[in-house]
């Protein structure tokens, strides 16, 4: 059973989870700031945007941390996949157009719910903030929902 849930193992994930709660645990008691990655997206933005949403103080006196924390996070992930990743390395069979869409609505999704799974599951819920319960608890919902849907319409890649 746990195979056929976890083929590549499950130690990896235990790890990755303890190191995102322990990264964005010390940024939270170190600096006060929350490390949300939809605030990194928006923020990322107010570089090259000159629409007021992404103008405001709360993006534009954070992108340099914002954008060092989004390094560390792909740098992270370059080393696992160097150090401890799979051989051969796995790849997905979803077309690129379907990834776009999928990255095009959770955008919007986390947008809406001001916030992602990362600001609200991980920093939200670990400050018991009530708001971020009900967010995740609608991003699982919709998840399930349309995890199972696209299985029933058999276009899982």
């Amino acid at each position: 059973m746990m195979q056929s849930l976890f083929p590549l193992g499950w130690e990896h994930y235990l790890l990755g989870g303890l190191l995102i709660g322990t990264g964005v645990s010390l940024l939270y008691l170190l600096t006060g700031w929350v490390g949300g990655m939809s605030t990194v997206f928006s923020s990322t933005w107010s570089f090259v945007s000159s629409r007021a949403f992404f103008q405001q103080a709360r993006f534009t006196d954070t992108r340099a941390w914002r954008l060092v924390f989004a390094a560390g996070l792909i740098v992270g992930a370059a080393i696992w996949w160097i150090t401890l990743g799979p051989s051969p390395p796995l790849h997905t069979g979803i077309p690129l157009w379907q990834l776009g869409v999928g990255g095009v609505l959770v955008g919007f999704g986390a947008r809406l719910s001001n916030g992602c799974t990362s600001g609200h599951g991980i920093c939200g819920l670990g400050s018991l903030q009530w708001p971020s319960l009900v967010a995740v608890l609608t991003f699982m919902a919709t998840g399930f929902a349309t995890a199972n849907a696209v299985l029933y319409l058999g276009a899982h890649g």
